[in-house]
């Protein structure tokens, strides 16, 4: 009897036993699976999720964007996994940015063996800052004259053409790309971060850049503004080594974190990738300023009906010589190395004005900017200009007329008549090049003039071609007039 009490207690402590040790077993389940490194909110959060989701196209729609561009800076540690990346660049280093071609075959077909251009500008990341950009960017060129804030690295760059750095913008730089060639091109940022921030009394924190690229293609006007393709990534800028410190300090500060801490934040990746954007708002790429734009056309202006002569300005917009001045100040300098295509040497020369450029000798140039640029840049210091090919004086009919004084009673002219002649330069002896000039010394536009005609005997109007300028004689003397196109609103040039 003293067995048959005892064994049901003793099954019983078993029995309680077990239950507890399975109950423990589910809550430590509970823990390992709940709230803890493994929720399911973590897990979508993890990297590989998060760039799916990122790469997901709205309306599901499987869009592939045309280009990518790929910034060789490495991102920082320190960015939690649902915010965008951001890259720490020194300031004035070159940093290298691939242009890379991502179209499907038989995508975009109209560009293909075309060039498109892409303008690349350093913008406000903070929209506060973004309303009042103008005088910020003003502010800085007032502190810093001469200075830009990006400029293009164009000895490193590969496969860009036509690079240009507008001296009114200085932070925007713009140039023509081949998709179907390797093209890398490389920028240098010249302004920090805390250059825009509230002075205190140290330890500023430094504002955030957007580094952003909007590649047009041409539209029926040989322009190139038609949108394509438009991309960021937002940097912070430092002074020079700057961003390896930070880059460290992030990188130490998440070594120290906890296992489960770490994996609510991004891993650094070696290069950044710009994200699809909105195109940049402004107007300023659009061909309405001769200067920076390309394939740039002057005004047009109206041409009088019938068999007359443009409306002749008393001041043509002739080109000129862009020679530097020894008056010249820094300032003027550095815009003038701007418009010459000097770009890369602007900080070589801050303080330099045109009297000192002026003084230096050819030995000098060559050692500060190389054997190639050194020897372009001493020419153009020196005003030394190629000899056209072919020169033409020109002279309008109405003119003519208009200055031909009355006559005296004898029936013999004024002894002061004269008429005044432009000189128009060749170089490529084509109808096209000729059609340019006759419009750009009248500050017409080039598509209003139809055909150019030479009137020949008996009074024929004679088409004139490639062939029959490269037959000219050289200081020859023309008269021109105009005669209305019927069939549109052109006009034809007739060379008497």
């Amino acid at each position: 009897m003293a067995w048959a009490l005892k064994l049901p207690l003793t099954d019983e402590v078993i029995e309680s036993g077990l239950v507890q040790d399975f109950d423990a077993s589910l809550s430590g389940i509970g823990q390992e699976l709940g709230a803890g490194a493994y929720s399911m909110s973590d897990v979508l959060a993890l990297p590989i999720f998060k760039q799916e989701e990122s790469n997901l196209p709205p309306d599901s729609d499987n869009k592939i964007l045309p280009f990518q561009y790929v910034l060789c800076a490495a991102t920082s540690p320190a960015v939690k996994l649902h915010d965008e990346t951001l890259t720490y660049l020194n300031q004035g280093q070159s940093y290298e940015i691939r242009m890379l071609d991502n179209r499907k075959i038989g995508e975009l077909p109209e560009i293909t063996g075309k060039m498109v251009k892409s303008i690349i500008r350093v913008v406000f990341h903070d929209r506060r800052l973004q309303y009042t950009e103008h005088q910020q960017l003003e502010g800085w060129r007032w502190n810093r004259p001469g200075d830009r804030i990006l400029d293009l690295d164009i000895p490193m760059s590969v496969g860009i053409i036509d690079p240009r750095a507008n001296p009114t913008q200085l932070n925007t730089v713009e140039f023509l790309w081949d998709p179907s060639k390797r093209t890398s091109v490389f920028i240098q940022v010249h302004c920090i971060s805390t250059e825009f921030t509230m002075r205190k009394h140290g330890g500023e924190k430094g504002v955030p850049f957007r580094i952003q690229i909007d590649t047009f293609k041409e539209n029926e006007s040989e322009e190139y503004t038609e949108h394509l393709h438009s991309a960021s990534c937002q940097v912070k800028v430092f002074k020079p080594k700057g961003a390896d410190r930070k880059q460290k300090t992030d990188r130490e500060k998440m070594e120290k974190r906890a296992p489960q801490e770490k994996e609510k934040y991004q891993p650094s990746y070696e290069t950044t990738i710009l994200t699809e954007c909105s195109p940049w708002p402004e107007v300023t790429y659009v061909n309405n300023s001769p200067s920076p734009g390309f394939n740039s056309t002057h005004n047009s202006f109206p041409v009088a009906e019938g068999n007359g002569s443009p409306n002749h300005q008393p001041e043509p917009v002739v080109q000129v010589a862009d020679n530097l001045l020894p008056t010249a100040t820094p300032q003027d300098a550095q815009q003038w190395l701007h418009r010459n295509r000097f770009s890369p040497f602007c900080r070589l020369f801050t303080n330099f004005s045109g009297a000192d450029l002026l003084k230096l000798t050819r030995e000098d140039v060559i050692q500060i900017c190389g054997p190639a640029d050194g020897i372009r840049l001493f020419n153009a210091l020196k005003g030394r200009v190629v000899r056209p090919r072919l020169t033409i004086y020109v002279c309008q009919e109405s003119q003519q007329a208009r200055e031909q004084q009355p006559k005296h009673e004898n029936g013999d002219a004024a002894a002061n008549t004269f008429f005044v002649y432009h000189a128009i330069y060749l170089e490529e002896l084509t109808a096209s090049e000729l059609t340019e000039k006759i419009a750009q010394l009248f500050n017409i536009s080039p598509r209003q003039i139809n055909q150019i005609f030479k009137q020949g005997p008996t009074g024929i109007h004679v088409l004139v071609s490639d062939e029959m300028i490269q037959n000219f004689q050289d200081e020859v003397c023309f008269v021109l007039d105009t005669m209305k196109d019927d069939t549109n609103d052109g006009y034809h040039i007739i060379l008497k």
